[in-house]
């Protein structure tokens, strides 16, 4: 058999992407966007301590509240690459917005390569929506690729629980919840944990139940570096 150096190419490392559909209307202003910043901050910086030579991850950020009702703050990104710009309020709650950005993106196949593992999708808001919300999330749960992503969500204070557990429903976790913003990193911890334990799992694709492995001993919060404020 002829030597041929093709045969020889290493194949490309793999992501697990990762989404958050992040609240910051009006009413989390103050120490709730003060801390939901340092929260992402951390979430990076241990992304980035994760990652391995077969596993990356890529992160965007979509922001409903904003002068434009809902922007994309942060394209699909290796998290090695993202200089994080801090999130500011404006405007109302449009979550009905933010559910069609994120379906539209993740049903893009250039952005969501076909390749990588199984997309994580966080949602956060501590109000409700006040948008035609009812038909983009029951696309977002029930039809295409974003049917069979990792679906997870943060309520926070009196966040209307009942759209963000319609928004988890037959998903692994249950409803996240931050009384008050100092509870808002503790919850993002666990939410970060269960995205870096796929990094070290033998089936990537396979979403972890974080709140049952913290009950059982499995994992323990205090193992994520870099999650200090």
């Amino acid at each position: 058999m002829a030597f041929n150096p093709a045969d020889f190419v290493v194949e490309e490392p793999k992501s697990i992407p990762v989404v958050l559909l992040l609240d910051v209307s009006y009413s989390m202003q103050g120490e709730n966007i003060d801390t939901l910043n340092k929260a992402v901050e951390s979430m990076l910086n241990s992304f980035k301590k994760a990652e391995t030579m077969e596993t990356f991850i890529k992160l965007s950020i979509i922001t409903f509240g904003s002068e434009n009702g809902v922007d994309l703050h942060t394209p699909l990104t290796e998290v090695s690459k993202i200089d994080f710009k801090p999130l500011t309020v404006s405007g109302s709650t449009p979550m009905g917005a933010a559910f069609k950005m994120g379906k539209a993106m993740i049903e893009d196949k250039d952005i969501f390569k076909g390749r990588d593992y199984r997309p994580t999708i966080v949602l956060l808001s501590d109000g409700e929506p006040n948008d035609d919300w009812r038909q983009p999330l029951d696309d977002f749960v029930s039809t295409g690729r974003t049917k069979k992503c990792d679906r997870m969500a943060l309520a926070i204070g009196a966040a209307d629980k009942t759209v963000l557990n319609m928004f988890i429903e037959g998903c692994e976790n249950s409803l996240f919840y931050a009384e008050d913003a100092e509870n808002i990193i503790d919850e993002f911890k666990k939410i970060t944990m269960s995205v870096t334990q796929r990094t070290k799992s033998v089936n990537k694709n396979q979403t972890i139940n974080i709140k049952e492995s913290l009950d059982n001993g499995d994992i323990n919060l205090d193992d994520l570096d870099n999650f200090d404020i």
